[in-house]
């Protein structure tokens, strides 16, 4: 299959582009686009056999529910049930934006959406080339990250094109997604809101919408295998660059001892090192590559996705990482870094 690769101007925007990605989607074919939040691979999604073609493509587990995109929000009622009272708080406060709200579905979502449940997760993003895509295409579009299942989101066009050329029928290259982790998600469809996917609307400002908000277990440890996902991400090891990463959890000084001389020994046994960390510790590192992350959670979020996949760029064996406070963004950050590490640490 040979992808087409077309770069589109957010400022002036080429509506051949966007009418030749809504037609490859109304056609049953993929496309992947720019979101706020990371890139997304399209397909109709009310084409069961489309969407099958997503899990394919990425290599994906059949079990693993994807996201219904929606261009205008007058779509909604096409394909939940109800809106229930904390829901609709949600989305005045919230969307179009990086977050995901689960209903219970409609007959018309096939289950290769759903993966099986009798819910359905619903995002309207800000982009406005995805929403010009979506609203070209006259369908809510299935798409999750548009990666390789279980490597590093894709937050530049470029990263589409290195997991999925040849794969997919176009990539449409919008510039970088600004916010660089996956949306939030939450349930609303029982007694309390539940949190399954941590992101940049955070826990905190949720609860200043819709009041309390559990946490879902899955957002600190992994599923077992015979549980079922509620939502994308919650059961697989995911994000996770080729070389092995280790979170490294103590105090500052410790921890910045205790890598370097986990660094030193990987020097002597041929291993090339790679360290994840603050902004401010970069030169306290004695490693091979030293990457930041600012020094912020907001930058940390953005550049994340794109750290990991330089480790790989750069041939690194092992990388390790600082951590972060899991309050506000954090726990999103703190989240993507546990299953890029399959939730290994080291005490420092």
């Amino acid at each position: 299959m040979i992808t087409d690769f077309e770069k589109i101007d957010v400022e002036n925007i080429n509506n051949e582009i966007i009418e030749k990605a809504a037609g490859i989607l109304q056609k049953g074919g993929l496309v992947a686009f720019p979101t706020e939040t990371v890139y997304g691979l399209g397909a109709n999604g009310l084409n069961a056999e489309a969407c099958r073609k997503i899990y394919e493509a990425k290599g994906r587990p059949s079990d693993n529910p994807l996201i219904l995109h929606i261009g205008d929000i007058s779509q909604l009622k096409n394909i939940v049930l109800e809106v229930p009272e904390k829901a609709q708080k949600v989305i005045d406060a919230f969307w179009p934006g990086p977050v995901t709200i689960v209903f219970k579905k409609r007959d018309i979502v096939p289950d290769s959406v759903s993966g099986g449940l009798d819910t359905v997760a619903v995002r309207f993003p800000s982009n406005k080339v995805a929403r010009l895509i979506i609203n070209a295409s006259g369908v809510p579009v299935a798409a999750p990250s548009a990666n390789t299942s279980g490597k590093p989101s894709p937050t530049k066009a470029e990263h589409v094109l290195h997991d999925m050329k040849g794969k997919i029928d176009m990539i449409v290259d919008g510039g970088s997604c600004p916010v660089g982790l996956e949306s939030t998600i939450i349930d609303v469809t029982g007694d309390t809101p539940a949190l399954l996917r941590p992101g940049a609307v955070t826990k905190e400002m949720l609860e200043s919408v819709i009041g309390e908000v559990s946490v879902d277990p899955a957002v600190y440890k992994m599923l077992s295998k015979d549980q079922k996902p509620k939502a994308p991400g919650m059961k697989y090891k995911h994000y996770s660059p080729d070389a092995d990463v280790t979170l490294v959890v103590g105090d500052e000084k410790n921890v910045i001892d205790k890598i370097n001389a986990l660094c030193l020994d990987n020097s002597k046994n041929g291993f090339k090192t790679g360290v994840l960390c603050r902004e401010k510790n970069v030169d306290k590192y004695k490693a091979d590559y030293v990457l930041s992350a600012g020094n912020d959670i907001e930058t940390a979020g953005a550049r994340l996705f794109d750290i990991l996949r330089e480790f790989d760029a750069l041939k690194a064996d092992k990388v390790y990482s600082e951590v972060f406070e899991e309050s506000g963004e954090g726990l999103a950050v703190m989240n993507r870094l546990k299953k890029a590490a399959g939730h290994k640490f080291i005490e420092a």
